[in-house]
């Protein structure tokens, strides 16, 4: 049985059962046209990567009365990978389509009161993450970066006000927190939820939110949904992503991660992107050239294409790699090398940008 919070996930993940068990709606066909029809297409739409949400109608009615802000965040603790950055590239997708502000929240509090790191340890990837966000090429004029422990002034009167209206019941039951946690453990949900209505209360009028995030994070979303009304909020929209598989495959526990040491980051060189790639990706390849020439592979287990489907948007690339890795043309060796040139030609040119974001950061701090 997978364990899906937060702070961790282990298991093999069934995504039917966690739209049931979250109480989540699917990305419909209905639905997908009408996004289709007013953003434009997307390939992590068309290929079900955000598959799930919560009031996204309702979002798409709220931005028609320009009334539409969206919320995402990272956890700084380490260096970016891209499972963290394919959610921003999709986030920075919809702030493109929607022209609508984002509040983006680092949450220093959280990975300080969560990990065995430093206070110090934090501050250094929040500044380091802070380079990466940029360099994805969100509008600056539109972007407002919150760090938790910088903006406390900010949020926490708005935070105690969440915290008032949570249990130790609540937190417990959806997170799995117990009494061996930590205070700040246990009251940290409040400030995540804080940026679902702070423009809200800068702008003084009502205004709706919506929340592109990994399934993994839906809890503290929940709460959110659950309280803020009690503040007279609305309830945030949300709309949830699949995990970029760990380079394990089936071997690994579900979803890209850091601590395995086989992440690919995007401060990663080409040489260090080529050699994770060659070693650590599971191939769906048979055991000699010889019998994969005559059988082929298998693609829908092969990592290396699965990376593919996150970040390949040609879909008659995709399919014509599909079915010659299928048919035995394409060797695994060959395949791995299509996902290293594509991961290379977007971090050298995403490394480029970072240069330039450390120009930038006064632009995006509130």
């Amino acid at each position: 049985m997978a364990t899906i919070t937060p702070w961790e996930v282990k298991g093999n993940i069934d995504y039917d059962r966690l739209i049931k068990d979250f109480g989540l709606s699917k990305i419909d066909n209905k639905l997908l046209k009408e996004l289709t029809s007013k953003l434009g297409d997307s390939h992590f739409l068309r290929r079900e990567i955000f598959f799930a949400h919560r009031d996204l109608e309702k979002a798409l009615k709220e931005h028609e009365k320009e009334n539409l802000f969206l919320y995402t965040g990272c956890g700084p603790s380490g260096p970016i990978h891209m499972g963290h950055a394919m959610v921003w590239m999709f986030t920075k997708w919809l702030q493109d389509k929607l022209d609508c502000e984002l509040w983006f929240q680092f949450t220093d509090d959280e990975k300080f009161l969560f990990k065995d790191k430093t206070y110090d340890e934090i501050q250094k990837w929040t500044h380091e993450n802070m380079l990466d966000v940029i360099a994805l090429g969100f509008n600056p004029e539109k972007t407002h970066f919150l760090i938790d422990t910088k903006h406390a002034g900010l949020m926490y009167p708005e935070a105690i006000k969440v915290a008032k209206k949570l249990t130790f019941s609540n937190v417990k039951g959806a997170f799995g927190l117990g009494n061996n946690n930590n205070v700040g453990q246990i009251f940290y949900t409040a400030m995540q939820a804080v940026p679902a209505f702070l423009p809200s209360v800068i702008y003084k009028k009502k205004m709706f939110c919506l929340i592109p995030h990994a399934i993994d994070q839906d809890p503290h979303f929940r709460l959110t949904r659950d309280i803020i009304p009690k503040l007279g909020y609305d309830k945030p929209a949300s709309i949830q992503s699949r995990f970029l598989p760990g380079l394990a495959g089936m071997q690994s526990d579900g979803k890209m991660s850091s601590s395995t040491g086989q992440a690919i980051y995007l401060t990663d060189d080409a040489k260090t992107v080529r050699k994770k790639i060659m070693k650590y990706a599971f191939s769906g390849g048979k055991d000699t050239v010889e019998e994969h020439r005559k059988l082929g592979g298998n693609p829908d287990i092969d990592v290396a294409f699965q990376w593919l489907v996150f970040f390949e948007e040609d879909d008659k690339k995709l399919q014509e790699i599909y079915d010659n890795y299928k048919s035995g043309k394409l060797l695994s060796g060959e395949l791995k090398q299509i996902l290293v040139d594509k991961l290379n030609e977007f971090l050298v040119e995403h490394q480029k940008r970072r240069e330039k974001a450390k120009t930038m950061l006064d632009k995006f701090i509130y």
